[in-house]
């Protein structure tokens, strides 16, 4: 059964004249004729009763009539659904966003493709890296921006697109703040508040502990917002990527000797073709001017 057979079956059962039918589908009466006799064929028996001049439809043409109308529908809404989707109107897009990623760096993006894209729709979702690797896989993301300190899976491509220092945050009046930069060694002693998602988290304690100190864990949080709350309201200092920093109360020092930075990439699946939305986010964010999009953050930093 196919779409045009349908349609002109529709036609005839609109008009009741196979003559005025084929003149709306724009064909000749015969092949009109031979494609509704094929519909005929397919359903096993007839679908009009012709006495001369007159069309009528047969209690099996009636029957099937609600159903071949919805069929057209749902072909013809799923056609208009592919091209406003392939036309970037009305399409949807799902990105994963690493919940470190600071948010005053990436809203401009998210302006920047807004204007560029105004017919996609777009979701974001937040994850530690690893579970953005697998929700890539399995299709549950379109594309991710995340960073790690190991290797990615081989089955994934990533495209830099800039990179950050990592910073010791601390409250305003610190004693950190008369320095440019702080040693990592200068940690040791001091209350540490541990932001448990952080990639770098297992890096940075491994680092600190081949200086041979440990840092003094006093809290830990899921929540980006309550750790920098806490360390402006100094009850402890935290290791933090650079543009990671929205609080105003909180002040920021690079780390150094040694540094630790990390490369922030786009993520896509080898191999998996690009959609319409996929693509033009990927232009977008590739396009983006990093470095220029949002201030060093942290209060009263001081250059390196």
């Amino acid at each position: 059964m196919e779409i045009h057979q349908i349609r002109y079956f529709l036609a005839v059962c609109d008009t009741l004249n196979f003559t005025r039918a084929a003149e709306r589908c724009n064909v000749s009466q015969p092949a009109l004729t031979r494609a509704v006799q094929k519909l005929e064929e397919e359903v096993g028996g007839l679908l009009f009763r012709r006495e001369g001049k007159l069309t009528h439809l047969t209690d099996l043409g009636r029957l099937v009539l609600p159903h071949l109308q919805e069929v057209l529908q749902q072909t013809e809404h799923a056609r208009s659904t592919a091209f406003n989707f392939l036309k970037l109107s009305n399409a949807s897009l799902t990105v994963g966003v690493m919940c470190t990623i600071g948010p005053l760096r990436f809203v401009s993006v998210l302006n920047q493709f807004r204007l560029e894209n105004p017919g996609i729709e777009l979701t974001l979702m937040e994850a530690v890296p690893v579970r953005l690797s697998e929700m890539l896989m399995e299709g549950e993301l379109d594309i991710a921006i995340m960073a790690q300190p190991g290797p990615l899976d081989p089955r994934l491509d990533a495209r830099a697109l800039y990179e950050e220092r990592f910073v010791v945050a601390f409250p305003i009046g610190h004693r950190f703040s008369d320095k440019n930069a702080i040693e990592i060694d200068e940690v040791a002693g001091e209350n540490y508040l541990l932001r448990v998602n952080c990639e770098y988290r297992d890096f940075l304690r491994e680092t600190c502990n081949a200086r041979g100190f440990e840092t003094r864990k006093v809290y830990s949080s899921e929540r980006e917002d309550w750790i920098q709350t806490m360390v402006a309201a100094g009850l402890g200092i935290c290791f933090i990527p650079e543009y990671s920093v929205t609080h105003p109360g909180v002040q920021t020092r690079p780390i150094i000797d040694p540094e630790v930075r990390r490369q922030v990439s786009l993520l896509t699946v080898s191999g998996r073709r690009f959609s319409p939305p996929v693509a033009a986010f990927a232009k977008t964010v590739r396009s983006h001017a990093w470095e220029l999009s949002a201030p060093r953050a942290g209060v009263g930093e001081m250059p390196a």
